[in-house]
């Protein structure tokens, strides 16, 4: 006889359902895994067969054949331990069989039975929801997994809890969705002096998810506005933070008993790998552009990246996801983020600043903003000029609004567009029109539409470039309330696009 539980392997965000079968035969006394295991899937046998040991169950003296369903699909990670435990108790008539194939099950088995808890539970529920089964992980992990409403969740501590609540001597109650509380946002957009310009071209990218650099000297604040982004930024909405949490889920970054509604904030130095910022390596994992999906990646000294890493940018950009091709695997993961990019002017630092530029002026900038193509620098709907402050003004009490303040019109401006594209799924912000939709929610007015084209004409603006100027002016116009796109909308949007003239 041959009994069957069922577990999951993953493909980049997608869980695809696996089979465990197990056959316990006559013949000379073996335990062996089939179906392209890798190292860990290998190694599970010990660890199920101490931890069956620790419960005082031995194993009789045949041969017990554990096959992993399809067998032509890369199997890795140590949460097959669960399920394959599962099938031998049920090949043992410890466990009913029938039982055992309604779960989909996922954890690592500590020698003394402990379960250990895994990465990928969130898509795990998500499977195990589309299949109609219920979904067995360790404690650790059931908090995260009850996110999926869907199914019912049973987050065990140890295998010897599984038995008894299988056998029914001691049910497990089904487990509570958990949600990590974010801790209070110290950082207030008061705190920068001066930069209101800044300021404000961080509420417009907040508010539409457009993205934004700044250039400026050292010190001049660039890093402390870019940090103070998240204390604007609303909620992440419930669709949201599951989408999110399926990536973080996959990566182990949900280790904190539940997920968070936080949006997340991916800061990578920049002597980051290809792999670190788009993805990759052996087993093809998310990097950090699918990390910061709906959320912020701030790339600090953005000419200081490889220059592959930084052109390899501008299709997740473009598209919002990110495919990492490999010779075993074709992975896509999501990665709307909002991009801000922060620079120095020049190699030193401080070409505007004639007291202390070097000799190389202008050259020296010319050829460290190049190391940003001009196809990339397209792609930035917002662009300011930080300027130095003035030691003195530092001593000055804080200006402008407050983050809460700024929060608050941030949130009205995505209530207004969550409820125009309702209807349209794959949008979400103004950042995501395009087409038709972008010609019926942003047309501008006759006289912004006659500044509009001669901006255009004057300066050579590329057709992207004409497109992400019509986007900000309809997020300028949602934070003021307004239902066109009027002549200051415009004007306004086109001077944030135009700090470097010759880029178009």
């Amino acid at each position: 006889m041959v009994s069957r539980a069922y577990t999951v392997a993953f493909q980049g965000v997608e869980a695809r359902m696996v089979e465990v079968q197990c056959a316990v035969t006559a013949g000379l006394p073996a335990f062996s895994i089939v179906g392209l295991p890798d190292k860990a899937v290998s190694e599970a046998r010990d660890r199920v067969r101490t931890a069956l040991t620790s419960m005082a169950i031995a194993l009789p003296s045949k041969r017990i054949t554990v096959n992993l369903s399809p067998a032509d699909l890369p199997k890795e990670g140590s949460h097959f331990d669960l399920p394959i435990a599962l099938s031998l108790l049920a090949a043992l008539d410890i466990l009913p069989d029938d039982v055992v194939q309604t779960v989909v099950a996922l954890g690592e088995l500590s020698l003394d039975g402990t379960l250990v808890p895994v990465v990928g539970a969130l898509p795990a529920a998500m499977a195990a929801a589309e299949q109609d089964r219920s979904l067995l992980c360790p404690a650790g992990s059931g908090a995260e997994a009850a996110w999926v409403g869907k199914t019912q969740v049973i987050a065990a501590p140890t295998l010897g809890d599984v038995v008894r609540h299988y056998t029914g001597q001691a049910p497990l109650p089904p487990a509570e969705p958990g949600e990590v509380s974010a801790p209070p946002q110290g950082r207030d957009m008061r705190d920068v002096k001066g930069q209101e310009r800044a300021k404000r071209a961080l509420e417009i990218a907040a508010a539409g998810r457009h993205h934004l650099m700044f250039v400026g000297t050292p010190g001049s604040g660039k890093s402390m506005l870019a940090a103070r982004l998240p204390s604007i930024l609303p909620p992440l909405t419930p669709a949201e933070a599951l989408d999110t949490s399926m990536i973080h889920s996959l990566a182990g970054l949900l280790d904190e008993g539940g997920i968070s509604r936080a949006r997340p904030f991916r800061e990578p130095h920049h002597t980051a790998s290809m792999a670190a910022i788009i993805g990759g390596g052996r087993q093809a994992r998310p990097g950090e552009v699918s990390l910061a999906h709906n959320g912020v990646l701030f790339m600090d000294e953005f000419p200081e990246f490889p220059r592959m890493v930084l052109e390899t940018l501008r299709q997740p950009i473009e598209t919002g996801e990110v495919m990492i091709a490999r010779a075993n695997a074709h992975v896509k993961y999501p990665c709307k983020f909002m991009l801000v990019a922060a620079a120095n002017p020049c190699k030193c630092g401080y070409l505007s600043d004639p007291a202390r530029a070097c000799a190389r002026v202008p050259q020296c900038g010319e050829d460290y903003m190049g190391r940003i193509s001009g196809p990339l620098m397209d792609r930035f709907d917002l662009r300011v000029d930080v300027p130095p402050v003035a030691f003195t003004d530092l001593d000055l009490p804080g200006s402008g609004d407050s983050s809460a303040d700024v929060a608050a019109r941030v949130a009205a401006a995505r209530a207004t567009q969550a409820a125009r594209f309702k209807d349209h799924a794959e949008m979400r912000v103004n950042a995501d029109a395009e087409g038709d939709m972008l010609e019926q929610i942003a047309t501008p007015d006759a006289e912004a539409r006659a500044l509009l084209t001669k901006v255009a004409e004057r300066f050579h603006l590329s057709a992207r470039g004409y497109h992400r100027v019509i986007r900000v002016a309809r997020t300028i116009a949602d934070l003021d309330g307004a239902q066109s796109v009027r002549k200051p909308h415009i004007a306004e949007a086109v001077s944030f696009r135009l700090v470097n003239p010759g880029a178009g």
